[in-house]
């Protein structure tokens, strides 16, 4: 009597070769990421005004979401085709080198854009409309 185990979903195997090719791209935009940071860095040190800073502050959220999407994908592929449609599989796949790198990375970048959209990102006073 043969034993067959279910293979995974056609689904999941689309979303996993998706996520591979979203995730080569992660080098650059981690890249442009630390370039957005740095000219928000250098606008904050030369004292500019708060809309320039405003914009940088933006264009810094909009480079790390993007590099957070590229790691969450190579999070997924690097947890392979099965941790699509298994939990079990996603939780021991977390627990390898690769699987604990991806994870602790994409942390970071959530954490680090987090902390930019609180107190990166400055208010610009808007002008208070007159009671007519």
């Amino acid at each position: 009597m043969a034993f067959f185990r279910p293979r995974v979903s056609r689904e999941a195997e689309v979303r996993y070769h998706a996520d591979q090719e979203i995730s080569k791209g992660f080098p650059d935009l981690i890249d442009k990421a630390r370039q957005a940071e740095q000219t928000l860095r250098d606008l904050r040190a030369a004292a500019v005004d708060d809309v320039e800073l405003l914009a940088a502050g933006q264009a810094f959220d909009r480079a790390l979401t993007e590099a957070l999407r590229a790691a969450e994908s190579g999070q997924r592929a690097t947890f392979g085709v099965k941790a699509y449609d298994d939990r079990i599989a996603r939780r021991k796949a977390k627990a390898t080198p690769a699987g604990a790198m991806w994870t602790s990375e994409v942390d970071r970048l959530r954490t680090l854009r987090e902390d930019n959209r609180m107190w990166g990102i400055p208010q610009v006073p808007r002008a208070v409309p007159a009671a007519g």
